[in-house]
Protein backbone atom coordinates (compact mmCIF):
# COMPACT_ATOMS: atom_id res chain seq x y z
CA UNK A 1 0.00 0.00 0.00
CA UNK A 2 1.72 3.61 -0.92
CA UNK A 3 2.20 5.81 1.21
CA UNK A 4 -0.04 9.34 1.71
CA UNK A 5 2.34 12.52 1.65
CA UNK A 6 1.60 13.41 5.27
CA UNK A 7 3.16 9.57 6.23
CA UNK A 8 5.98 9.58 3.87
CA UNK A 9 6.64 12.88 5.64
CA UNK A 10 6.08 11.51 9.12
CA UNK A 11 8.46 8.81 8.19
CA UNK A 12 11.29 11.00 6.86
CA UNK A 13 11.09 13.35 10.04
CA UNK A 14 11.52 10.67 12.21
CA UNK A 15 14.47 8.66 10.51
CA UNK A 16 16.23 12.08 10.07
CA UNK A 17 15.84 12.52 13.61
CA UNK A 18 17.19 9.27 14.61
CA UNK A 19 19.95 9.85 12.81
CA UNK A 20 20.85 13.18 13.91
CA UNK A 21 20.33 11.93 17.95
CA UNK A 22 22.41 8.69 17.09
CA UNK A 23 25.25 10.63 15.42
CA UNK A 24 25.13 13.16 18.36
CA UNK A 25 25.35 10.93 21.04
CA UNK A 26 27.84 8.65 19.25
CA UNK A 27 30.08 12.13 18.96
CA UNK A 28 29.76 13.29 22.07
CA UNK A 29 30.89 9.85 23.73
CA UNK A 30 33.31 9.53 22.14
CA UNK A 31 34.82 12.62 23.31
CA UNK A 32 34.18 11.63 27.02
CA UNK A 33 35.19 8.22 26.40
CA UNK A 34 38.92 8.17 28.34
CA UNK A 35 37.04 10.28 31.21
CA UNK A 36 34.37 8.05 31.08
CA UNK A 37 36.37 5.17 32.10
CA UNK A 38 38.53 7.02 33.98
CA UNK A 39 35.50 7.66 36.18
CA UNK A 40 34.18 3.66 36.33
CA UNK A 41 38.00 2.67 37.47
CA UNK A 42 37.88 5.59 40.63
CA UNK A 43 34.86 4.51 41.47
CA UNK A 44 34.95 0.97 41.43
CA UNK A 45 38.55 1.62 43.63
CA UNK A 46 40.32 -0.82 41.15
CA UNK A 47 43.62 -1.07 42.85
CA UNK A 48 45.57 -0.56 39.78
CA UNK A 49 44.45 3.24 39.55
CA UNK A 50 42.57 4.16 43.44
CA UNK A 51 45.58 6.27 44.16
CA UNK A 52 45.78 8.01 41.23
CA UNK A 53 43.84 11.55 40.30
CA UNK A 54 42.21 12.07 37.01
CA UNK A 55 44.87 13.21 34.68
CA UNK A 56 47.68 10.73 36.70
CA UNK A 57 44.83 7.93 36.26
CA UNK A 58 44.60 8.25 32.83
CA UNK A 59 48.55 8.43 32.14
CA UNK A 60 48.84 5.13 34.41
CA UNK A 61 46.27 3.37 32.12
CA UNK A 62 48.05 4.48 28.83
CA UNK A 63 51.51 2.98 30.55
CA UNK A 64 49.95 0.18 31.84
CA UNK A 65 47.49 -0.95 29.09
CA UNK A 66 48.20 1.23 25.85
CA UNK A 67 46.66 4.62 24.76
CA UNK A 68 44.07 2.66 22.79
CA UNK A 69 42.89 1.29 26.59
CA UNK A 70 41.17 4.85 26.93
CA UNK A 71 39.13 4.38 24.94
CA UNK A 72 37.98 0.01 25.94
CA UNK A 73 34.19 -0.21 26.19
CA UNK A 74 33.67 2.52 23.86
CA UNK A 75 32.54 0.20 21.04
CA UNK A 76 30.07 -1.23 23.63
CA UNK A 77 29.64 2.47 24.16
CA UNK A 78 28.40 3.64 20.34
CA UNK A 79 26.35 0.83 20.01
CA UNK A 80 24.62 1.60 23.14
CA UNK A 81 24.63 5.37 22.57
CA UNK A 82 23.21 5.21 19.11
CA UNK A 83 19.52 3.69 19.60
CA UNK A 84 19.34 5.64 23.10
CA UNK A 85 20.17 9.50 21.72
CA UNK A 86 18.24 8.50 18.72
CA UNK A 87 15.27 7.17 20.60
CA UNK A 88 15.53 10.14 23.19
CA UNK A 89 15.64 12.88 20.39
CA UNK A 90 12.89 11.39 18.44
CA UNK A 91 10.51 10.64 21.08
CA UNK A 92 10.97 14.30 22.30
CA UNK A 93 10.28 15.70 19.09
CA UNK A 94 7.64 13.29 18.42
CA UNK A 95 5.74 14.22 21.72
CA UNK A 96 6.45 17.78 21.25
CA UNK A 97 4.01 17.56 17.77
CA UNK A 98 1.41 15.75 20.07
CA UNK A 99 1.41 18.17 22.42
CA UNK A 100 1.11 21.03 20.53
CA UNK A 101 4.49 21.83 18.71
CA UNK A 102 7.79 23.86 19.32
CA UNK A 103 5.89 26.28 22.22
CA UNK A 104 4.97 24.60 25.09
CA UNK A 105 4.18 25.52 28.58
CA UNK A 106 7.27 24.83 31.13
CA UNK A 107 5.27 21.46 32.64
CA UNK A 108 4.70 20.34 29.16
CA UNK A 109 8.53 20.48 28.27
CA UNK A 110 8.70 18.30 31.45
CA UNK A 111 6.89 15.66 30.27
CA UNK A 112 7.94 15.34 27.27
CA UNK A 113 11.82 14.85 28.03
CA UNK A 114 10.98 12.88 31.09
CA UNK A 115 8.85 10.06 28.70
CA UNK A 116 11.71 10.45 26.03
CA UNK A 117 14.41 9.64 28.72
CA UNK A 118 12.29 6.55 30.07
CA UNK A 119 11.84 5.42 26.65
CA UNK A 120 15.47 5.84 25.80
CA UNK A 121 16.72 4.08 28.88
CA UNK A 122 14.45 1.64 28.45
CA UNK A 123 15.70 0.77 24.96
CA UNK A 124 19.71 0.94 25.78
CA UNK A 125 20.01 -0.35 29.02
CA UNK A 126 21.11 -3.36 28.96
CA UNK A 127 23.91 -2.07 26.27
CA UNK A 128 25.14 -0.03 29.04
CA UNK A 129 25.48 -2.64 31.58
CA UNK A 130 27.81 -4.71 29.10
CA UNK A 131 29.68 -1.27 28.42
CA UNK A 132 30.29 -1.27 31.72
CA UNK A 133 31.37 -4.81 32.53
CA UNK A 134 33.79 -4.13 30.25
CA UNK A 135 35.40 -1.18 31.14
CA UNK A 136 35.89 -3.21 34.42
CA UNK A 137 37.13 -6.15 32.63
CA UNK A 138 40.45 -7.71 34.31
CA UNK A 139 40.16 -5.71 37.78
CA UNK A 140 40.27 -8.06 40.27
CA UNK A 141 38.81 -11.43 39.64
CA UNK A 142 35.22 -11.46 40.33
CA UNK A 143 35.88 -9.55 36.54
CA UNK A 144 38.41 -11.62 35.42
CA UNK A 145 36.11 -13.49 33.16
CA UNK A 146 35.40 -10.68 31.27
CA UNK A 147 38.38 -10.77 30.03
CA UNK A 148 41.49 -12.29 28.61
CA UNK A 149 42.08 -14.88 31.09
CA UNK A 150 46.04 -14.38 30.93
CA UNK A 151 45.96 -10.42 30.32
CA UNK A 152 44.70 -10.55 33.71
CA UNK A 153 46.82 -12.69 35.30
CA UNK A 154 50.12 -10.35 33.67
CA UNK A 155 47.99 -8.00 34.71
CA UNK A 156 47.87 -8.29 38.06
CA UNK A 157 51.27 -8.97 38.93
CA UNK A 158 52.11 -5.59 37.54
CA UNK A 159 54.06 -6.86 34.51
CA UNK A 160 51.66 -7.10 31.15
CA UNK A 161 50.39 -3.65 29.76
CA UNK A 162 47.58 -5.19 27.88
CA UNK A 163 44.12 -6.32 29.28
CA UNK A 164 41.71 -7.16 26.56
CA UNK A 165 37.92 -7.39 27.39
CA UNK A 166 35.94 -10.55 25.95
CA UNK A 167 34.04 -7.91 23.43
CA UNK A 168 30.37 -6.96 23.57
CA UNK A 169 28.62 -9.84 22.57
CA UNK A 170 30.39 -12.07 24.68
CA UNK A 171 29.93 -9.76 27.60
CA UNK A 172 26.58 -8.98 27.05
CA UNK A 173 26.00 -13.44 26.64
CA UNK A 174 28.28 -14.03 30.02
CA UNK A 175 25.65 -11.53 31.91
CA UNK A 176 22.37 -12.98 30.57
CA UNK A 177 23.73 -16.31 30.82
CA UNK A 178 24.51 -16.29 34.98
CA UNK A 179 22.11 -13.39 35.89
CA UNK A 180 19.12 -13.54 33.55
CA UNK A 181 16.93 -10.06 32.27
CA UNK A 182 16.06 -8.73 35.62
CA UNK A 183 18.74 -9.14 37.36
CA UNK A 184 21.70 -9.32 34.80
CA UNK A 185 21.05 -6.75 31.97
CA UNK A 186 18.45 -4.45 33.48
CA UNK A 187 19.74 -4.57 37.06
CA UNK A 188 19.83 -1.10 38.34
CA UNK A 189 17.14 -0.10 35.81
CA UNK A 190 15.07 1.31 38.78
CA UNK A 191 17.59 3.27 40.14
CA UNK A 192 18.86 4.54 36.63
CA UNK A 193 15.18 5.85 35.89
CA UNK A 194 15.38 7.75 38.88
CA UNK A 195 18.62 9.59 38.23
CA UNK A 196 18.06 9.82 34.12
CA UNK A 197 14.39 10.94 33.99
CA UNK A 198 14.52 14.00 35.65
CA UNK A 199 18.03 14.95 34.09
CA UNK A 200 16.55 14.21 30.51
CA UNK A 201 13.44 16.26 31.25
CA UNK A 202 15.33 19.08 33.00
CA UNK A 203 17.80 19.32 29.90
CA UNK A 204 15.06 19.15 27.35
CA UNK A 205 12.99 21.42 29.35
CA UNK A 206 16.06 24.33 29.39
CA UNK A 207 17.10 23.78 25.89
CA UNK A 208 13.55 24.38 24.69
CA UNK A 209 12.90 27.14 27.17
CA UNK A 210 16.14 28.96 26.00
CA UNK A 211 15.70 28.38 22.41
CA UNK A 212 12.17 30.13 22.70
CA UNK A 213 13.93 33.09 25.10
CA UNK A 214 16.54 33.62 22.56
CA UNK A 215 14.00 33.80 19.57
CA UNK A 216 14.98 30.35 18.26
CA UNK A 217 13.08 28.61 15.72
CA UNK A 218 9.66 29.90 17.02
CA UNK A 219 10.15 33.46 17.08
CA UNK A 220 8.24 34.14 19.55
CA UNK A 221 8.90 35.06 23.46
CA UNK A 222 7.72 32.70 26.00
CA UNK A 223 4.47 33.67 27.26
Amino acid sequence: MALTMEQKNDLDFILKNLLAGGVAGMCAKTTVAPLDRMKILLQAQSSHYKNHGVLGGLTAIVKKESLIALYKGNGAQMVRIFPYAATQFTSFEIYKKVKGGLVLTVPGKLVCGGLAGAVAQSVSYPLDVTRRRMQLACMDAQTAKFGDISDCMTLSRGVGNTCRSTGMVKTLTLIYRENGVVKGLYRGMSINYIRAIPMVATSFSTYELMKQLLHLDTGMMVS
